[in-house]
């Protein structure tokens, strides 16, 4: 077995060895404890899973200090955002307790036995039970929010699944840190025994979406590995459900009002935006129209000085900084494109990585422009017109999404665009920049093929729709019904022979 070992980025040196590669038969065992723990976890009901998950959510408070101490140390990300994004992952695992509480997610639905215009219908009653076992994959860029006790985890947990845990190599050690936490909580609220799992290695990580147990797979991070995993599912006698967040390039539309209004406050705000995390989300703005002239001008010169004046950050991987040299370096290369300004340049033996801003026409965008670079570099395409506009925007892909910079009180532009990007972005934004994503009942983080390939995803409170399926009760006596399917029980919203009722 190989030694999973945890990387200071800072540095690009080896710190500590976390634990051994997790082999095949441990894999093995855990998915069949994870198998048998399903209808336990089911049992505990809504009001236990909801218990349990404010449960985790308080145990990972308790433990704050050191959960963002190891976290830096495995990311760099610096206590400030780490301490944010703690708060944030607490919060998710608390509102997936009030979705329980509420009870709509099961989308209960009755039609009592009676006569209709097809002839006699039975009794039926319908209701979403939980899938089992679900995979998940850590991402590397949210080493809380989006790793083992994210929004994968918590919405699967809520939706009565086992949940086994893919560690992310990039942070080994939070990842086990943040285990055993969530593993002793899990056991203080009366979960069974295999309700979480986790192992380590990429090996691991292709047994674990091959074994039968599995019967979904939740995954943040490329494009590359995402199709990796599809393939490995493909293979499988039953394929499972796959839920990838991918690549997005997320274009930003300054108007040509929005540039006279504000142009050197945009400019500033939009490098603000991309050196983010260092340039490490995946809803970085990765491509921004800014119209010609010397409105759009002073868009750009600010983002240029503001570039000059940022520091090189320390990205999170050796892989990230490698993969951001070439695909950074590739981009200067691309016809038509001219670098605009440069940050800071690395300095030491750290994963450290230079930001940079770069140039090109709308009129005649080139084909490189147009895909993901993780890191802190973003494009301005320079338009004259609508009709350019709107030519460059059909040739960009699909983002999880697209964002409108307006000018005060202007709706006829900023409408068009909306209607030309609304078929290739997940979420449309105005008068505000990507980078941040809430986490509400009326949020989500997906958007058409290659952001992601999947109608519900991470990140808001549909997120435990992906881990649930319907199941009809025809003909069935009441002391067989699930409660929340019973004529007598009120506690949920539920559709009653057409009749929406919602409880008072």
């Amino acid at each position: 077995m190989a030694a999973v070992v945890s990387i200071d980025p800072r540095t690009g040196q080896p710190v500590e060895e976390v634990a051994q590669e997790t082999t095949t038969a441990q894999v093995d065992r855990l998915c069949a404890a994870a198998l048998a723990a399903a209808p336990g976890l089911e049992a505990l009901g809504r009001a236990g899973r909801a218990a349990l998950l404010r449960g985790l959510a308080d145990a990972l408070e308790d433990r704050r200090e050191d959960v963002v101490a190891v976290a830096d140390r495995e990311t760099a990300l610096g206590p400030v955002r780490l301490n944010g994004e703690l708060t944030r992952t607490c919060y998710q695992l608390r509102i997936f307790a009030e979705v329980l509480d509420e009870g709509s997610y099961l989308e209960a639905a009755i039609d009592h036995a009676g006569d209709t215009p097809m002839g006699p219908r039975p009794d039926l009653r319908r209701m979403l039970v939980p899938i089992g076992p679900v995979a998940v994959f850590g991402a590397s860029n949210f080493p809380l929010a989006f790793s083992v006790p994210g929004g994968d985890t918590a919405s699967a947990l809520a939706a009565g699944c086992p949940v086994i845990v893919k560690a992310h190599g990039s942070h080994p050690a939070t990842s086990q840190l943040v285990f055993d936490i969530l593993a002793a909580a899990a056991e203080k609220a009366g979960a069974p025994a295999g309700t979480l799992g986790l192992v380590h290695g990429v090996p691991a990580g292709a047994a674990l979406v091959a074994h039968p147990a599995v019967r979904a797979v939740g995954f943040t991070g490329s494009a590359t590995g995402g199709r990796a995993l599809l393939r490995i599912i493909e293979q499988r006698p039953d394929p499972v459900p796959f839920f990838g967040e991918l690549s997005s390039l997320n274009p930003v539309v300054v108007t040509p009002r929005a540039a006279a209004e504000r142009g050197p406050t945009i400019g500033a705000e939009l490098v603000g935006s991309f050196t983010l995390g260092g340039g490490q989300f995946c809803t970085k703005p990765g491509l921004v129209f800014v119209p010609v002239g010397a409105d759009g001008d002073a868009v750009v010169g600010a983002m240029a000085d503001a570039v000059r004046g940022s520091a090189a950050p320390v990205l999170l991987n050796g892989g990230i900084a490698a993969a951001y040299g070439s695909i950074a370096g590739s981009l200067v290369k691309a016809p038509g494109v001219e670098v605009l300004a440069r940050g800071a340049q690395p300095q030491g033996d750290g994963f450290q990585a230079a930001p940079m801003l770069l140039g090109t026409s709308a009129s005649d965008l080139p084909q490189q422009v147009t895909e993901e670079c993780f890191g802190p570099v973003s494009v301005v395409a320079r338009y004259d017109g609508e009709a350019e506009l709107f030519g460059a925007l059909a040739e960009i892909p699909s983002s999880l999404t697209a964002t409108v910079l307006r000018g005060g009180g202007e709706t006829e532009l900023p409408q068009e665009v909306s209607e030309r990007l609304r078929p290739r972005a997940g979420r449309l934004v105005y008068d505000a920049y990507p980078t941040g994503v809430a986490v509400s009942w009326a949020q989500h983080h997906g958007g058409p093929w290659p952001s992601t390939n999947s109608q519900h995803t991470s990140v808001g409170t549909s997120a435990i729709r992906r881990f649930l399926r319907p199941v009809t009760w025809q003909g069935a006596p009441a002391d067989l019904l699930p409660p929340e399917l019973t004529d007598d029980y009120r506690g949920i919203p539920r559709r009653v022979d057409g009749v929406l009722e919602v409880p008072r």
